[in-house]
């Protein structure tokens, strides 16, 4: 095996700042949001239906497993658990960024990758390249990310205050609409467009969804801060003025409870990620009018245990949900769509102003 080249040490570098040290935000919004409880739901709790159409799928549950890792050896047993649950369980997953898997002419760090369809053959898998990326590659070069993991759709993340803090980042966004739009437009399977923790506004939403994309996925303030992680990087090779940026935006964005109700409001595919840490939350942001809810770092420490524990954390939130829908009188994610809701505090002030 060749020596790790940087891209390869930079997904090692993630994973490990993930689980050592506080790279969490707080402020997703969801606090402020209260569901109306329904004291005579009329329902039988067993007969409540989780399941959604998702991008042309039929998911047992509207949870998503966020894009996280791989492009990395030691990534590819978390890869696998993640796949292997997600078939079980019957609900999706994403990939993280699969520029190595491209780029890099190495069959362990591609199997990081490839695992998942080996693991999950009949998961709702998406692949998954950076906007940055896509301006540089042509149409094949992004069918064949899709067809490394035969994926159902391919993720297009957008993360360029995360480019701006690293010192090695790709800090040029120009044409990145119109790479995401070529895409889109050309490419075999659905689209989605996601941020990675500093949400999506109603503008931009409503650009993508001219843009052609399937799906909008608002990765939120209120979770994993990459600001924060790459600060540490920077830090670990004395980069203080990248780390000095990365630690004054660490809390930047717009919190996911308001940047659902933002994107929403121009698409009718919405993932609601960014801090999503229950069933409950899941539940509030399908009555915001999200099509599922979407969680990453919590699924971290369970897949490095395995398939197991992360189906039981699977099965946690999924009884969250059923219960957070029985007593809104929701038999159905659609019915969910329709529960009341009040919201107070700083996100209804956001939400008012925004307006």
């Amino acid at each position: 095996m060749s020596e790790p080249s940087e891209t390869e040490d930079r997904k090692d570098d993630h994973v490990r700042i993930i689980r050592e040290e506080d790279v969490e935000t707080s402020g997703t919004g969801f606090a402020d949001v209260r569901l109306v409880h329904e004291a005579l739901p009329e329902l039988h709790y067993d007969e409540i239906d989780t399941s959604t159409e998702f991008l042309g799928s039929q998911l047992d549950a509207p949870i998503v497993i966020e894009s996280m890792t791989g492009g990395h050896p030691n990534t590819t047993e978390i890869n696998r658990a993640l796949a292997a649950a997600a078939a079980e369980t019957g609900i999706a997953m994403g990939v993280g960024s699969q520029r190595a898997g491209l780029e890099l002419d190495d069959e362990e760090l591609l199997e990081s990758y490839t695992v998942v369809r080996e693991a999950g053959p009949d998961a709702f898998v998406y692949g998954n390249l950076g906007a940055a990326q896509l301006r540089e590659y042509d149409l094949g070069t992004v069918e064949r990310a899709v067809e490394m993991i035969d994926a159902d759709a391919l993720a297009v993340h957008l993360n360029y205050l995360q480019e701006a803090v690293q010192p090695e980042g790709d800090v040029d966004a120009r044409e990145s609409l119109t790479a995401i739009e070529r895409v889109a437009e050309g490419l075999s399977v659905p689209v989605l467009v996601k941020e990675t923790g500093n949400g999506i506004s109603q503008g931009t939403a409503r650009r993508l969804a001219d843009a052609g994309v399937d799906a909008i996925d608002v990765a939120g303030k209120g979770g994993t801060t990459w600001s924060g992680i790459e600060a540490y990087r920077a830090a670990a090779v004395n980069e203080r003025r990248h780390e000095q940026v990365g630690r004054l935006f660490r809390d930047w964005g717009i919190p996911t409870a308001a940047s659902t109700i933002e994107c929403v409001r121009e698409h009718d595919c919405v993932i609601a990620s960014g801090g999503v840490r229950t069933g409950r939350d899941i539940a509030k942001a399908i009555a915001l009018g999200a099509r599922a809810g979407g969680l990453a770092k919590p699924f971290l420490e369970p897949a490095i245990d395995g398939r197991e524990a992360v189906v039981d954390m699977i099965d946690g939130i999924e009884a969250e949900l059923r219960t957070a829908m029985f007593v809104t009188g929701s038999g159905s994610v659609k019915a969910l769509q329709d529960a009341e809701y009040v919201i107070g505090g700083a996100t209804a002030e956001y939400v008012d102003s925004r307006r």
